[in-house]
């Protein structure tokens, strides 16, 4: 995974691009998987999330909804997902929080949906 900035790649200063390592690569796959549509790219049905879909669920089904989409959506990856949490996010959206753990360190990502 490269280090992107605003939707720029970050040079490394000789002449390549800045790899992400660790937890950090991790999470950037994490966020790409939480973001996408899960169906919307037909070579690959399960890439993604069924997230995008939470303001169709009942208020009090959403937090239930919301692990188990988390959880779809990062079966292929090598993380426990440890807890999910939702928050209002202001003009009918939501904050999901999810906090995982990998390989014995404790990660947290923050999206809106």
């Amino acid at each position: 995974e490269w280090k992107l900035i605003d939707g720029d790649y970050v040079p490394d200063g000789t002449g390549s691009l800045t790899a992400l390592t660790g937890g950090e690569e991790v999470l950037a796959r994490v966020l790409y998987r939480l973001t996408a549509r899960r169906g919307q790219f037909p070579p690959m049905p399960a890439l993604g999330s069924r997230l995008y879909l939470l303001g169709r669920e009942s208020v009090a089904q959403r937090p239930s909804a919301a692990r188990l989409y988390v959880a779809e959506a990062l079966a292929e990856e090598d993380v426990n997902v440890t807890d999910v949490q939702l928050g209002p996010a202001g003009e009918g959206r939501m904050e999901v929080t999810v906090s995982l753990e990998y390989r014995g360190t404790d990660l947290t990502i923050t999206l809106t949906v």
